[in-house]
């Protein structure tokens, strides 16, 4: 079997697959390495999977932090795509890009490069439009004709409607697309489905090539190492599932995309990070870029779940008969909750200021969300769920390797809540909402308030709740950073290109200096498409 192809990529998830995809448009030969499954599964298809697939799959890696020293000395579980899309194959679908203002910022930090690639918000829109095919919005923001299909929720629960009127009469206002001109405001969300089918970056990206032969599709295969010789990435070292050793080479490059716990630590394991560090470890150091594996952001998430008085919401739906008739008419019309991955709305607003910047994100749920911290705290009921989002938080955390050893997990330190002024965000943004249990037509339907259980909205009472309930948002980001030429903690130039080693890029949410206001899905694919056509338009020039 032919072990050569022109790039190597590392890593089939969302900008993984978008990255090959542009470069096979290229007309070149792609190698993509997944250490997954295949996304041909029923359950990864159907919305109401969403919570079976992040809760136990093997569809999923789950890594566990260290003790967080602000949360209590909680460990967080962070589950990441093991499959070909990667998190776009398991997640809620949900499509946010960012506002204007965080790709702005980006093109700030890297103000001073001498590539002259502008990375703001006008430089990155075309690439969402490029890739975007949405079935309702058609204007400067959106785009008909991609491959990525972008849809309204076919189904939506009643609590979820009474939300939006809720949190309307609060004082937000209503918007119909989050990624348009403003973040502002509450509505329902657009997901990447389209007729209850779930869009992934596999589907949308990969699919179409499958039967391209300049396409190499290595899935269950974990990437050891880059080879790199005189300072220059030539292939990788891999394992497949027989656990038989291999290595592929690149004619021209490698772009790692494995993902913000992955990259970093692939780089490591190649020589490429802090001196200090791999000496530790005992590995040579070709390139010492103290900034891998630093500058870890995550989304810190806060539940908030009320009872309801009535019969309202998702709870049994996936059970007994409810189950077997919600199956059938899904498969018979397309219709009923299956269309449902249970995040169906949400908003964007700004706590302390509402005429600022949003900072807090909300995702409504019909239903009492049971994760590892609620379990055994409260029973499973009929009720409603918000969960409340930092979108800029500040604290900052690491990854770093355990060992030489590739089959040993990173160290994951996220760190959330480090900064004091994260914390003081995640009150502001609980008592806004709790209010909405309290008022409105949602008010009317609960019973009392499980989370947090507190009978006033004290900051005290508050802040303790948040250290005993935050986690992750799943949302890694910024292990290798793009920064400016002074910079010694940027990992990239302002090209996705790894500083002292040829021929090696990353092109994943590693890459980003600071993470995106809302979900990472569309912002890692737009990077995958930017990678490829950085590389494809050099080649052509």
């Amino acid at each position: 079997m032919k072990n050569t192809s022109d790039y190597i990529v590392v890593g089939g998830g969302a900008a993984g697959c978008a990255a090959t995809s542009t470069l096979l448009k290229g007309n070149q030969e792609v190698a993509l390495f997944e250490a997954g499954y295949s996304h041909h599964n029923f359950l990864l298809d159907v919305p109401a999977g969403f919570f079976k697939l992040i809760n136990d799959s093997k569809y999923a890696t789950y890594y566990k932090t260290a003790p967080q020293k602000h949360l209590g000395d909680r460990q967080n579980i962070i589950p990441q795509g093991n499959v070909l899309g990667g998190g776009t194959s398991i997640s809620a679908q949900v499509y946010m890009r960012g506002r204007a203002e965080d790709y702005n910022e980006w093109q700030e930090i890297l103000r001073g490069n001498n590539d002259s690639v502008g990375w703001s918000w006008n430089d990155v829109l075309p690439y969402f439009r490029k890739m975007e095919n949405n079935s309702r919005l058609d204007n400067k923001y959106h785009g008909k004709k991609g491959p990525l299909k972008i849809s309204d929720s076919p189904y939506n629960n009643e609590l979820t409607i009474d939300f939006i009127q809720t949190v309307n009469e609060l004082g937000v206002p209503l918007t119909d697309d989050f990624n348009g001109a403003a973040q502002t405001g509450v509505g329902f969300y657009q997901f990447m489905n389209c007729k209850g089918k779930r869009s992934s970056a596999a589907y949308a990206f990969i699919e179409p090539e499958k039967d391209n032969p300049k396409l190499k599709l290595h899935l269950n295969a974990q990437i050891e190492k880059i080879i790199i010789e005189n300072n220059k990435a030539i292939g990788v070292e891999y394992k497949n599932n027989h656990g038989e050793f291999n290595k592929y080479f690149a004619n021209k490059e490698v772009i790692l995309a494995a993902g913000s716990f992955i990259t970093p630590k692939i780089l490591m394991l190649s020589g490429i990070g802090n001196a200090d560090e791999l000496n530790l470890h005992n590995i040579q150091c070709i390139a010492n870029l103290p900034g891998v594996g630093e500058n870890l952001i995550d989304h810190p998430e806060c539940p908030l779940i009320a009872k309801a008085n009535g019969k309202y919401g998702y709870f049994k739906q996936g059970k007994g008969w409810r189950m077997i008739k919600n199956g059938l008419e899904f498969l018979l019309f397309g219709t009923g909750p299956v269309n449902s991955t249970g995040v169906e709305a949400g908003a964007f607003i700004n706590p302390i200021d509402p005429d600022d910047l949003p900072y807090i994100q909300a995702f409504f749920l019909p239903s009492i969300y049971m994760n590892s911290d609620t379990i055994g705290v409260i029973d499973d009921d009929y009720g409603m769920s918000i969960t409340t989002v930092m979108t800029k938080p500040r604290s900052r955390g690491s990854v770093k390797i355990k060992s030489k050893n590739p089959d040993d997990r990173p160290i994951i330190e996220l760190n959330l809540l480090k900064d004091s002024k994260d914390l003081k965000m995640m009150v502001a943004g609980q008592k806004f909402f709790l209010q909405a249990f309290k008022q409105g037509p949602l008010g009317k339907k609960v019973k009392e308030v499980l989370i947090p259980n507190v009978k006033d909205l004290d900051n005290d009472k508050l802040e303790a709740h948040c250290r005993r309930y935050v986690r992750t948002n799943y949302h890694p980001s910024g292990t290798a950073k793009m920064g400016a030429d002074t910079d010694k903690m940027s990992v990239l130039d302002a090209k996705m290109r790894v500083r002292g080693v040829d021929n090696l890029r990353v092109s994943d949410l590693s890459a980003v200096p600071n993470i995106n206001s809302g979900n990472t899905s569309a912002p890692a694919m737009m990077l995958g498409v930017r990678c490829g056509d950085l590389i494809n338009n050099a080649l052509k020039n």
